[in-house]
């Protein structure tokens, strides 16, 4: 009977498992229907918000920040949403949705890169363990004041009640800040550079740092952490958090090094696009493996984009330096602005769960924890630094601990009881906004009272907002380096240098770097005016062009 069965069987019948079901072509076309509308909404939205950004830049409103002028355009967009469902002329709820994956697996990777390919700056190394300090010492600290205080004041009912893990997941995400309007602020009065990148530092660090942490937080609801007692569930979490952080930032730092090495002895410079094609898979490389690793793919890709700027950035040619540049910020541009424009579009079209107590409370708490931060952590580092950190320093870190677009994007997509979900997002989006609009705009006036007059000797630029103008506009000069070994050494080869600013400047930095040779160096300059005069020519005509070349 079965040699019967078998012989009567079609091939296709064979190799098909009759487990497996067809998708309905009906249902395959509605989703397809859908994704469509929803990547044209995207891309629509997005379109405004290039357009207000360049408004804003044109027309000189310079203490308006982006972001907040983005919100407010999502908050436009999402009523008008709200009206045509109210008068049934169409439903976008689904489209205005942000997808965890979306977000996790596209928008916030280039956001993270971007924020350590832009470490090379200033003296981020001279400042490295200080900066480390505050940002995870201090960002753990910050949580931990936060989430303690929220669960106190739930269990003695003077605020809404969340369970003890859920109060120190919102306390790590609630910590992740955002001082733009800050270090707009500081760039424009020439603040002190060294407050200038221990507060520019700490905020790219703190990042990643409130993502793993919030992450490590949540695993310990799991139902096999359920039966350990309160100090087991401390310890493991400390435990997981410590070897996330240092195994993701590790391979991170290896994945850099690898590109580093592969463009320094592999020369892609006369190939422009597979430059930068190398570089846009490395960025990407290590997230991936380290999601699949269950460690934190986030804190790998910020390393990662650290040490390729160190190193790996100063092995391509000035054309891919340049693009890179605007690549990376473009894409984190995007990231940002979609984040900020849901936050808009979440003030009314999301279910929101107001709690006066619980929104109060939460403020004073993140002021209070960041002074927890600041202050004792200030005064035990200036027992080991040679330029102190000041009174004066302190108080303005303190006010800078404004939150942004990730401590938002955090809160949406924490697996809470749903009240208790819409609950914390609702607080969220408002401490966003407080602190953005109230906190970030008297920051300015705070500056002029406590000001000791370093700067007023200097002559002061425009302040702007605007990180994009800031940012975007110019290529920085200080990172398009080509160096012959003669060079190098009178330039950064320095006696007076220790630490691991001497190991990196004199063994790292010579191994993973490429010292240029004088036809080189000529040859690249030659391909950069030949690029100048090839785009001079197409807009002025061959004739002007031959007129002007030993101009350019």
């Amino acid at each position: 009977t079965t040699t019967t069965t078998t012989a009567a069987t079609s091939p296709v019948e064979a190799i098909i498992d009759p487990g497996d079901v067809l998708p309905d072509p009906a249902s395959s076309a509605a989703e397809e229907q859908h994704s469509s509308l929803t990547i044209f909404f995207i891309l629509l939205v997005m379109v405004f918000c290039l357009l207000m950004v360049h408004l804003i830049i044109k027309f000189k409103f310079h203490y308006l920040p982006e972001s907040i002028a983005v919100v407010f355009l999502g908050a436009i967009i999402g009523l008008f949403m709200k009206l045509m469902q109210h008068f049934h002329l169409g439903n976008w709820t689904d489209s205005e949705e942000l997808n965890p994956t979306t977000f996790f697996l596209i928008l916030l990777p280039p956001i993270i890169f971007e924020s350590g390919y832009s470490l090379h700056k200033g003296n981020f190394f001279q400042n490295l363990g200080s900066i480390l300090v505050f940002a995870i010492l201090g960002t753990a600290l910050s949580a931990l004041v936060i989430g303690g205080g929220i669960c106190l004041l739930g269990q003695a009912g003077i605020a809404y009640q969340l369970s003890v893990v859920e109060s120190f997941a919102f306390g790590s995400l609630i910590s992740a800040v955002d001082p733009i309007a800050t270090l707009a602020i500081f760039q424009a009065l020439d603040i002190d550079p060294v407050l200038y990148m221990l507060v520019f530092g700490e905020s790219i660090l703190n990042d990643a740092v409130a993502i793993v942490l919030t992450t490590s937080i949540m695993s310990l609801d799991s139902p096999e952490n359920i039966a350990k007692s309160s100090e087991m569930l401390f310890l493991t979490g400390v435990g997981t958090f410590c070897l996330t952080f240092v195994a993701s930032a590790a391979l991170g730092f290896l994945f850099g090094l690898a590109s580093a090495v592969i463009l320094k002895h592999v020369d892609l410079r006369p190939t422009p696009s597979l430059e930068l094609g190398m570089i846009l898979v490395f960025s990407y490389l290590p997230y991936g493996l380290v999601e699949g690793l269950k460690l934190s793919g986030i804190m790998a890709i910020l390393f990662c984009g650290i040490t390729m700027s160190h190193y790996t950035h100063h092995n391509l040619s000035p054309v891919t330096q340049i693009t890179v540049q605007q690549v990376f910020r473009t894409m984190a541009f995007i990231g940002e602005t979609s984040v900020f424009v849901y936050l808009g579009l979440a003030i009314f079209s999301f279910q929101h769960e107001f709690e006066a107590s619980f929104t109060i409370w939460t403020i004073v708490l993140c002021l209070v924890s960041r002074a927890v931060n600041i202050f004792p952590l200030s005064f035990l580092l200036n027992y080991f630094r040679d330029h102190k950190i000041t009174p004066r320093m302190q108080l303005i870190m303190w006010f800078s601990g404004l939150r942004g677009a990730i401590a938002f994007a955090l809160s949406l997509h924490i697996q809470f009881v749903e009240e208790r979900r819409h609950v914390v997002i609702t607080t969220t989006l408002i401490l966003v906004l407080f602190t953005i609009l109230i906190i970030g705009g008297s920051t300015m006036p705070l500056m002029k009272c406590v000001g000791s007059g370093e700067h007023s000797k200097r002559k002061q630029k425009e302040v702007t907002f605007s990180k994009t103008e800031e940012m975007g506009a110019t290529v920085e000069a200080d990172h398009l380096s080509e160096l012959t070994e003669e060079e190098y050494e009178v330039n950064f080869v320095k006696p007076n240098l220790k630490g691991f600013v001497k190991l990196d400047t004199k063994y790292l930095i010579p191994f993973f770097t490429r010292r240029f040779t004088t036809e080189e160096l000529i040859h690249g300059r030659t391909h950069m005016r030949l690029l100048t005069n090839q785009w001079y020519s197409s807009v002025r005509g061959p004739s002007d062009t031959d007129d002007d070349n030993c101009e350019l």
